[in-house]
Formats: C-alpha cells, sequence, structure tokens
C-alpha cells in the first residue's frame, strides 16, 4: 500500500473536521451531551492539526523556501496567525458550557474561521508545496506527520 503524502494527510484531517461541523450545525442546541461530545471533538481534532502543521509540515515548508519562494513564506506566516486566533476560539469553546446560548455560535465562528484557512491552504500553499517538495520528500513528510499525529491523538481517541 502506497503511503499518504503530507498534503494527502493534511487534507483528509480538513475533511474530517469539515463533516464534524456539518454534524455540529445539524445538531439541535437542545441535544446538548451530542454537540458536546462533537465540539469536544472538534477541539481535539483540530488541536491534533494544529500541532503536526506547526511542528513539522509550517517549518519544511519555510525551511525549503527561505531561497525565493517570498509568497509560501508568507503564506505559512499566515496559517499560523490563523491558528492562533483559532486556539483563542477553541480555548474559549472548552470553557464554555455546551447549555449556554453561546456555545453552538462559538462553534459556528470557529467553522467559518477553519473553513478560511483550509481554502487558502488547499488552493494556494498546497499546489506551491508540491512545486517545491518531490513526491518521495512528500511521502517522507506524511510519515512525520502521521507519527507525530499517533503519538498526539491517544488521550483524544476515546472521546469519538
Amino acid at each position: 500500500m502506497k503511503q499518504q503524502d503530507a498534503i494527502a494527510l493534511l487534507k483528509a484531517d480538513h475533511k474530517a473536521v469539515k463533516e464534524l461541523f456539518a454534524q455540529a450545525d445539524e445538531t439541535s442546541e437542545r441535544a446538548k451531551a451530542h454537540l458536546q461530545r462533537l465540539g469536544e471533538q472538534i477541539c481535539a481534532e483540530l488541536t491534533v492539526h494544529t500541532q503536526i502543521e506547526e511542528q513539522i509540515f509550517y517549518p519544511a515548508v519555510q525551511e525549503r523556501a527561505r531561497r525565493g519562494h517570498k509568497e509560501e513564506r508568507d503564506e505559512v506566516f499566515e496559517g499560523y496567525e490563523e491558528h492562533a486566533a483559532a486556539k483563542k476560539v477553541i480555548e474559549d469553546i472548552r470553557a464554555t458550557d455546551p447549555g449556554d446560548e453561546s456555545y453552538k455560535p462559538k462553534l459556528t465562528t470557529l467553522s467559518e474561521l477553519i473553513d478560511h484557512h483550509v481554502k487558502e491552504e488547499e488552493h494556494e500553499l498546497f499546489p506551491s508545496v508540491k512545486e517545491m517538495f518531490d513526491e518521495d520528500e512528500l511521502v517522507e513528510l506524511g510519515q512525520r506527520l502521521s507519527e507525530l499525529k499517533a503519538r498526539l491523538q491517544p488521550q483524544n481517541a476515546t472521546r469519538a
């Protein structure tokens, strides 16, 4: 079986979180326990995803982009800033009771932030990364992302 490259792994994460947001959007605010489980799962998935991007993917892209590629460096810096904004909303969601009327709107705000971030990565950064790295390098990077993701997820696996 062919190993997943970095971009395929990150896109799969994006898709999974988008599906969780769709479920949360369709969930009644009265279904507090279900909404809380979805909120916790979304926050956990995004926390792991941001860590693997910030610890492995972004630094690799920055290193490769040092010579030229100013646009790609700027996209990575913007990614870090978008992550910082998302982390603040995640922290706020985790501190909010799911029965609070602001809980679901906070999930919606996070969804909109992530949707914007995903579109920029998938339409701007990822195509550039495919040109900057060859296929073997992307597979090796994907392996590193996958290994870190596996190490970070055990405490979150029971929440699904």
